[in-house]
């Protein structure tokens, strides 16, 4: 049954990958079981504690979940189940299929939703496809975890020697701000990865799907390039300023960089022109709106105004705040209260809005959140 191994990673290549059938009724659940045995390592559980026993102990590669069970119903122990592993993929299953049952299971963190009993041969294809989505999560996962440690190295490093050289301070910021792009790189990758292995060549509407997620991952890549070549020739050089719209790129950094966050709201006006350089601005809302979020922001409000001819744009978040002594700390740059942190993201706002000749205001809250005002100049172009 279950294993003392705390990771897939320590099994074999050719062993099979380990999959868990809960369900309270014995028999679907070992005819599922039986099902699957021929391509995976099974193991069963009748209740959902003793399914989370099993999790605790052993690391699946995806579980398939009855929804309708006594003691603890399938919705309330996925709740828990994520509880312990945030990457398995987890199937639910129902005899009871409603649309409302899929969107509870989906919003409680199912990968996949299916009606009970299932198709055999569905059923074995939604494993393999799910227990490959586990694997390509948990790579991700490692390589994130892999980028947290350089990143606490990092910041070490910076406190120890404080560098007084442009392009030595150049090249952190450069790393910093490489590093939510590049994430998002490597997520709609492993989505490409997953979308074309699935697509047929006769479905139209999965290649769109593929159309959008390959544009998404070109507007990732666009900005990456932009900040490496931003270094390459930098020179102290300016960057290139014309007409652009305001609103559009702080949409686009939601869209891009934080997928589209539902916690981020733009309010205001529609078009909010200024002269400026767009991945200049991209990367300061980028470390805003990731700082916000970072910080436990719930909701958090961009407002774009105008006020007295120019344009004014708010960020405020309801997240933990900062004292006052940390709010003169954070803005004297170098100071962060993140693990992962190097404490450089205020300074590159700061720097790069000021070579916009727009303003930078940071008050915050100990326990109400933050806020950040900034004001560029007029512009004459509509």
């Amino acid at each position: 049954m279950s294993t003392e191994k705390k990771s897939s990673e320590m099994e074999p290549l050719d062993e099979k990958l380990p999959v868990l059938v809960v369900d309270d009724e014995y028999g679907p659940r070992e005819s599922i079981a039986f099902t699957l045995s021929s391509e995976f390592s099974v193991d069963t559980a009748g209740r959902a504690s003793e399914a989370l026993a099993s999790i605790r102990q052993r690391q699946y590669a995806a579980i398939v979940l009855d929804i309708r069970m006594p003691e603890m119903d399938g919705i309330k122990a996925l709740e828990e189940i994520r509880k312990l592993d945030t990457d398995v993929s987890v199937i639910m299953l129902t005899g009871y299929g409603t649309l409302l049952t899929a969107q509870q299971a989906m919003l409680a963190g199912a990968n996949q939703y299916m009606r009970k009993p299932p198709d055999v041969a569905e059923l074995v294809a939604a494993v393999r496809k799910q227990a490959e989505a586990t694997g390509l999560r948990r790579h991700q996962a490692r390589m994130t975890l892999d980028m947290m440690k350089s990143n606490a190295a990092l910041k070490q490093e910076v406190e120890q020697n404080e560098p007084q050289i442009w392009q030595g301070r150049a090249s952190v910021e450069l790393v910093h701000d490489l590093n939510n792009p590049l994430t998002v790189v490597i997520g709609y990758a492993a989505l490409l990865v997953e979308e074309v292995r699935a697509v047929s060549k006769r479905d139209p509407e999965r290649g769109q799907k593929l159309l959008e997620y390959a544009s998404m991952v070109e507007r990732a890549a666009e900005y990456c390039h932009h900040l490496s070549e931003n270094w390459r020739q930098a020179s102290k050089k300016a960057g290139k300023f014309e007409p652009i719209d305001l609103v559009q790129v702080v949409q686009e950094v939601r869209q891009v960089i934080f997928f589209g966050n539902a916690a981020i709201h733009v309010n205001g006006l529609a078009v909010a022109p200024v002269r400026g350089s767009k991945f200049e601005l991209m990367r300061v809302f980028q470390n805003i709106l990731k700082n916000s979020i970072e910080a436990g922001g719930k909701k958090i409000e961009v407002t774009i105004e105008r006020k007295n001819g120019q344009v004014e744009l708010t960020v405020s978040d309801n997240g933990c705040g900062m004292s006052p002594v940390a709010v003169k700390r954070a803005l004297r740059g170098g100071f962060t209260s993140k693990q992962s942190g190097t404490g450089l993201g205020l300074s590159i706002c700061r720097h790069l809005l000021g070579a916009h000749s727009a303003s930078f205001e940071m008050t915050s809250t100990l326990g109400q959140g933050t806020t950040i005002r900034s004001v560029f100049p007029a512009t004459t172009s509509e």
